[in-house]
């Protein structure tokens, strides 16, 4: 798996470009790149994970995903997932993860989260 980080001319929005396969080996990999995009700056408030050029996911990507959700959520940043691949949206479809994953976190929850 490949990564290329972008940010937007505003400084708000960060692009994460995903190439190749997220499985087991790759996904510590992603989940570390969106944990160091968060860490980075408060400025974002959106986290594209583009997937134009995904071949294959997995169980352990899409809990890779889900772990990024978390991170995202408790920051108040909301993620996308972007130019989806069939089978990424056949996976996520099936698991009925996609909603949880593109739901905007709400400020309360996120204010809760960085109190505790």
């Amino acid at each position: 798996m490949n990564l290329t980080l972008s940010t937007d001319i505003d400084g708000t929005s960060t692009r994460l470009t995903v190439t190749g396969d997220l499985d087991y080996e790759s996904t510590p990999a992603l989940v570390s790149a969106a944990s160091d995009v968060l860490a980075a700056t408060t400025a974002v408030s959106d986290l594209r994970l583009d997937f134009a050029g995904l071949t294959f996911c997995d169980s352990a990507g899409l809990s890779g995903l889900l772990l990024v959700h978390r991170k995202t959520s408790a920051a108040g940043v909301q993620l996308h997932l972007d130019h989806r691949p069939a089978q990424l949206q056949r996976l996520l479809d099936i698991t009925g993860v996609l909603e949880h994953l593109t739901t905007r976190p709400s400020r309360e929850a996120a204010s809760e989260s960085r109190s505790v």
